[in-house]
């Protein structure tokens, strides 16, 4: 194998390394890159997951029996993005060894942003019939395979060059791009909902965040091509910490630790979206408020979610990472407790789950990542990561908004409490195992010496 492929790094990549190598990159630099190349990520699926709420149902999915049901066949939808992202992130290792990083996140970002940008032009369901959602399905699957690849590595890069006592500060820095993307996309839509006919809305105004997308998208990855070609990038791919492993070897050496680490960061990922796109639904659905008056709240709730996103990095140098995880996921579950009650209780108790929600899961979402990564062992930490978070996602995240507004519909709104409760429980019950098997492995690394 060629030396190449073995640092992951194509010669045009080491040329750009030796060309920028009198101009080091610094932390910040890194920070902002990786912040950017989050919040575009972040941005196409929230642009997504509103219009599965606000334009899907009525012109891609007509047909469905009640705007129940049409939004269930959006959030289905929705939920394909999610299956089809670990099937991108083991695709694009293949091609991150042979091509390099670069070449990578090139593809990955222009079909993710190409994948937005064509729901712009989708007809509906009227034009083309079943054509429609067949090709939403496609886009949406398209979102998913892409952002598998977007997985560049600038936060471990970002987590290396952390001091010891400032790990978790470091750790939430990415986790940052959610709120940001989530906001600017519901600012857009929000700015469109009101200044729009119901109607105008829904034959164009709609489309102008998905092209957005795209631009935002390039900016993106200019932004993460910069720090790629940067020396600290060469680097640490020569001493092969962010270097792409194969799958299967990454699995027989830490698979074990890729199941904890997808159960890990369940109660903030079952809330993720349970603060972001479910509710939009049930006040779409069952009223409250407008659509363009409860975005402008939401994205109140992403500022106030920013804000306690940096607080939780406090809070982990100060507390450990593990513990921090902990009180968040007891949080969660008291609030689950309350949740419900203030979804029902009209536009002041929508704006104060909201905002209560969006706290509580910057204190949580904060320090996720990080959980994620920290069991691995550098050389598979890159790769183990990348699908580790997939997995979290997908179990966390990804069938939220379904599981969620079926539940609600059919039973009750009391059960989305429930829902919540669940995903606390995993990760409390996964934090306590991993505790253990850290003080049995150090109790047996203390008796061998």
């Amino acid at each position: 194998m060629s030396q190449a492929v073995n640092l992951s790094s194509t010669s045009m990549e080491r040329d750009a390394r030796l060309i920028h190598d009198d101009k080091p990159i610094s932390p910040g630099s890194i920070a902002i890159g990786v912040v950017i190349g989050r919040m575009s990520e972040f941005f196409d699926f929230f642009v997504y997951g509103l219009a599965s709420v606000l334009v899907f149902p009525k012109l891609i999915f007509p047909f469905a029996s009640s705007p129940v049901s049409a939004t269930l066949y959006s959030f289905a939808v929705f939920s394909l993005a999610f299956l089809a992202r670990p099937v991108g992130s083991i695709v694009f290792m293949w091609i991150d060894r042979n091509y390099g990083r670069g070449t990578k996140l090139t593809i990955a970002l222009f079909i993710l942003g190409g994948s937005t940008a064509s729901m712009a032009f989708l007809p509906g369901y009227e034009t083309i019939g079943f054509w429609a959602p067949a090709l939403l399905a496609l886009f949406r699957l398209g979102q998913g395979f892409a952002l598998g690849g977007a997985w560049d590595g600038l936060a471990s890069l970002l987590a290396m060059n952390a001091p010891e006592n400032r790990r978790g500060f470091y750790a939430m820095i990415p986790q940052l791009g959610a709120p940001f993307g989530f906001a600017l996309a519901s600012l857009l839509f929000g700015y469109f909902a009101v200044n729009l006919s119901a109607q105008d809305f829904l034959d164009w105004g709609w489309r102008y965040p998905f092209f957005v997308a795209f631009a935002i998208n390039v900016v993106a990855l200019f932004a993460r091509l910069r720090i790629v070609a940067s020396r600290e990038f060469g680097s640490a791919l020569e001493a092969h910490e962010l270097e792409p492993k194969p799958v299967t070897e990454m699995l027989h050496v830490h698979g074990f630790d890729v199941v904890l680490g997808a159960f890990a960061p369940l109660a903030s990922f079952a809330m993720f979206h349970l603060v972001t796109i479910f509710p939009l639904s049930w006040v779409t659905l069952y009223g409250g408020q407008s659509a363009g008056s409860f975005l402008f709240v939401q994205v109140a709730g992403a500022a106030v979610g920013l804000a306690t996103v940096v607080i939780s990095g406090f809070m982990a140098d100060r507390l450990g990472r593990r513990r921090q995880l902990l009180i968040g996921a007891i949080i969660i579950a008291i609030f689950s407790f309350t949740a419900p009650f203030l979804l029902e209780a009209g536009r002041t108790g929508q704006d104060a789950f909201i905002i209560i929600g969006f706290a509580i899961l910057g204190l949580s979402f904060g320090q996720a990542s990080g959980s994620v990564s920290s069991r691995f062992s550098q050389p598979y930490r890159y790769t183990g990561a990348a699908l580790t978070s997939d997995l979290s996602w997908l179990v966390g995240a990804g069938f939220a908004p379904l599981v969620a507004l079926g539940l609600a519909s059919q039973f009750g709104i009391i059960f989305i409490g429930g829902y919540l409760i669940s995903g606390a429980i995993c990760t409390i019950l996964v934090l306590m195992l991993s505790r253990a098997l850290d003080t049995a492995g150090e109790t047996y690394l203390s008796a061998k010496r």
